[in-house]
């Protein structure tokens, strides 16, 4: 008679199942650390000021919330923070989440009124049992914690939102605010840089641990209220310090379905490269979407504990930003389906 373990064993080398460690194996070489990365071309700026702790020996908690600060003010980023593109009632609504190497995580949706979200989703972490608060719960806390309101809606922003307004269409159709994008370019599909997009960043710091976090002002002229993958811990975001850290960007709902940024990081811990885990987790929509996929965008990016990255997406355009001891500004096309 088999006892179980001899027939597990027998049972999943028969079917050609390979059973898999549970946790990644990393290459022998020293860690490559300090190192934070970001999603989109201004990822550069904000890895620059992350970088300014972890070079001093900081932790990557404070540098990931430091360095998406400044996303959030920079007013000509029309995808997160202040500047941020409104929701089609013209109210800029702002989603983030954090992550520690700890497990640790805070979050806040649909916050109105406060300029930098990331820091509200700390404190979330930090002060409260919780991990999310929403809308006005969300903004009470915040003024509570001395946080001040804010107008976030820049004339730029109002214009750009009024021309929308001329042809918009209110129709239970997924993503028909794009669709103004889609006929005056082409090349500004959903989830680029000229849309709704986020910041995602993630942080090695030189003691090894991770952290994590994620921004944006969500998806652009979308419902009011709707929340996308940002603030969602392991869709949006994702840090496991034995193995490493995942966030995404792009059209939410399609990472929200697929728990992608968890996904990403349990790929890591079978042993698959930061890109390939990411490239997996974007085959997954696929699958599910087929030939809609085409008019869509979602990207992941990937840091392992030994310093490695990786990003992949559907469409071609993602683009990442890293910095570590070798180089302070460098950006990379991150591979894509299409």
């Amino acid at each position: 008679m088999l006892n179980r373990r001899r027939f597990i064993k027998t049972t999943a080398l028969s079917t050609g199942i390979i059973v898999l460690n549970s946790k990644c194996t990393l290459s022998g070489k020293s860690p490559n650390k300090p190192i934070v990365i970001s999603t989109w071309d201004f990822g550069v700026a904000a890895n620059a000021d992350a970088w300014k702790v972890l070079n001093r020996n900081g932790n990557a908690l404070d540098a990931v919330e430091q360095g998406v600060k400044v996303a959030e003010a920079d007013i000509k980023n029309q995808s997160v923070g202040y500047g941020g593109l409104p929701d089609r009632d013209g109210i800029v609504t702002l989603d983030a989440s954090i992550m520690d190497h700890l497990g640790n995580c805070g979050a806040v949706l649909a916050l109105e009124q406060i300029k930098h979200p990331i820091s509200v989703a700390r404190l979330v972490m930090e002060k409260t049992p919780h991990v999310m608060l929403a809308g006005n719960g969300a903004l009470q806390f915040a003024l509570e914690q001395g946080f001040k309101k804010e107008n976030l809606l820049t004339e730029k922003s109002k214009k750009d939102w009024e021309i929308w307004l001329k042809t918009a269409k209110y129709e239970p159709v997924s993503n028909i605010e794009n669709k103004l994008y889609d006929q005056a370019a082409p090349e500004m599909l959903p989830g680029n840089q000229y849309n709704h997009d986020t910041i995602g960043m993630l942080a090695l710091d030189s003691s090894g641990n991770m952290a994590g976090a994620c921004t944006t002002s969500g998806m652009a002229y979308k419902l009011h209220g709707r929340v996308g993958d940002s603030p969602i811990i392991g869709a949006g975001l994702y840090v496991d310090n034995e193995i490493g850290g995942a966030t995404s960007t792009g059209v939410g709902e399609e990472v929200v379905r697929n728990v992608g940024s968890f996904l990403v990081v349990e790929l890591m811990r079978q042993g698959y490269s930061p890109e390939e885990a990411c490239k997996e987790a974007v085959m997954r929509i696929i699958h599910k979407k087929n030939k809609s996929t085409k008019k869509l965008q979602v990207g992941f990016l990937a840091l392992n504990k030994n310093g490695e990255y990786g990003a992949y997406a559907i469409q071609k355009g993602f683009s990442y930003a890293i910095c570590d001891s070798k180089k302070q500004d460098l950006i990379l096309k991150g591979k894509s389906y299409y």
